[in-house]
């Protein structure tokens, strides 16, 4: 039995993409690790068919916080058997490198998205530089790489010669039954992080006669708190935090409609294919998205969702309105929803993943 560990700087409890991508390859055969961070208010780990390891770390965000967790990280890969080891996205592909590269294991890099071009890093002149000169010293030495759709993988293609399969970040197509909805209030769920759209969301709110509520944590949080009291909406914004995913997936299943919106600032975005994304059609929930080329050609083919081109606070707030009041374009997105989900889903996907993995070895 081959086994592959895979790492991440999150917590393990949380990240439903690779509980549903460890899961799926511990079924088909391998034995399979997760290695994330144990964060100040974790919960304890339920129990997966794969093995979970949490890391302690003193410092708890920053620049800190990624040196310490990627020594730890190294460490403890240096002593960890693997055949393989898969590191996600490029804030733990350092330690991968250099610890495959000791044993003489075999290496995968999953990029979730182009990390240097998230907003937060790319308006960062210094911290870009820096995570810029990590990518260029690493991808070159990863042979076996996938991401999350065509764009991204055409932009390493592009920079580094290097090919990357596309294997969708999809949830698994399970049965459904729409609720009925009593209240119509707004999600958004995923990382509250810059170049979410925040600065523009939250005073769209006023407009719209519905609640947002917001369901995740991040670097923005605290400015998106301080927004939401300025503009007195404390009564219509609610923040539930991190939650996990059986009461995510019960949040998800009553909203009205969702929200995935991001700023142009930073190609990652542009290029993006946001988990919550497909999180709300699955749910059978009609969304308003960014008129961006991932989410255009999908909207394209299925009709799923409100598709805005400028995120001024009059646009969102009226596309918002469209999902309250229009009863007939509702229903047709909702209808369109339970269609793509049947074609869009992890049992797709996995597919590719388990292919991905069996040529490698």
């Amino acid at each position: 039995m081959k086994k592959l560990i895979f790492t991440i700087t999150n917590d393990c409890t949380f990240d439903q993409r690779m509980i549903r991508i460890c899961t799926s390859l511990a079924r088909a055969g391998y034995a399979v690790e997760l290695v994330g961070r144990k964060e100040k208010n974790s919960i304890p780990l339920k129990e997966q068919p794969f093995r979970q390891k949490r890391l302690n770390c003193f410092f708890r965000k920053g620049k800190s916080f990624y040196i310490e967790y990627n020594l730890r990280l190294f460490f403890y890969l240096l002593f960890r058997k693997a055949d393989l080891v898969c590191a996600i996205d490029l804030d733990t592909i350092l330690p991968v490198l250099m610890a495959t590269k000791l044993k003489g294991s075999k290496r995968v890099y999953d990029a979730h998205e182009l990390f240097c071009e998230m907003k937060e890093i790319a308006t960062r002149p210094g911290i870009y530089k820096f995570w810029k000169r990590i990518e260029r010293i690493s991808v070159p030495r990863f042979d076996h790489n996938y991401t999350v759709n065509t764009p991204i993988a055409d932009e390493f293609r592009k920079m580094y010669g290097k090919q990357f399969e596309v294997i969708r970040n999809m949830p698994v197509l399970r049965p459904l039954t729409i609720p009925e909805k009593k209240e119509k209030y707004i999600l958004y769920q995923g990382a509250v992080n810059e170049g979410r759209s925040f600065e523009t969301l939250i005073p769209a709110m006023k407009m719209v006669d519905a609640q947002l509520l917001i369901c995740g944590n991040g670097n923005f949080m605290e400015q998106a708190i301080q927004l939401t009291k300025e503009h007195g909406l404390e009564e219509k914004i609610i923040f539930l935090g991190k939650l996990v995913p059986e009461e995510l997936s019960s949040i998800t299943h009553n909203a009205w409609a969702g929200v995935t919106l991001f700023d142009k600032e930073g190609i990652s975005n542009y290029f993006s294919l946001a988990n919550r994304f497909s999180d709300y059609f699955h749910s059978g929930l009609p969304q308003l998205c960014v008129d961006y080329p991932v989410y255009r050609e999908i909207n394209n083919q299925y009709q799923i969702a409100v598709l805005i081109h400028d995120l001024e606070p009059d646009t969102i707030a009226k596309g918002l309105n469209t999902l309250l009041n229009d009863e007939q374009l509702y229903k047709e997105l909702q209808e369109n929803c339970l269609k793509a989900r049947t074609q869009l889903n992890w049992q797709e996907e996995e597919k590719k993943l388990i292919s991905f993995y069996s040529n490698i070895f």
